[in-house]
């Protein structure tokens, strides 16, 4: 298929595992783009594959939309990525991802014990938190909550 023909939704849905709604929502959300051929049938460029990749690979990790197409427009004339791209893009993502995965591995070890609340709801939370010392910190899990994240 010629690129000026382009591919169909379907072909392109099939192609991303993905199922066509995704694409209609990833184009309304301004991620990728397509145009109407003459039967007003969406056709999309097949560097969108990639795109879609990008796209599905970031939000696998936990990386919202909003930031995805944040760092997707930055691109030059909101190319699909390249190799050197992709590194740029994960540099960037890479800061948050560690932030994460510190939380959820300070989550993981705590679970059977103190979930880090302040909430003095079990037996363990005087040892951790005894007169209600971390509610200077703030509402919520302050002893989970990685350092320099919000």
């Amino acid at each position: 298929m010629s690129v000026k023909a382009g591919w169909g939704v379907g072909k392109v849905a099939d192609r991303c595992g993905v199922k066509i709604s995704t694409l209609h929502f990833y184009e309304e959300k301004g991620l990728i783009s397509s145009w109407r051929n003459q039967g007003n049938q969406r056709r999309y460029q097949k560097d969108v594959l990639r795109r879609v990749s990008v796209i599905k690979a970031a939000q696998k990790v936990g990386i919202s939309l909003e930031d995805i197409k944040t760092a997707l427009s930055a691109l030059p004339e909101n190319r699909t990525p390249d190799t050197q791209d992709w590194e740029v893009l994960a540099r960037h993502w890479r800061k948050s991802l560690d932030i994460k995965i510190a939380y959820l591995e300070k989550l993981r070890d705590s679970l059977t014990g103190c979930i880090g609340c302040g909430c003095l709801s079990m037996k363990k939370c005087p040892i951790y938190n005894a007169d209600d010392k971390l509610a200077k910190e703030g509402p919520g899990p302050v002893l989970l909550e990685p350092m320099g994240s919000e």
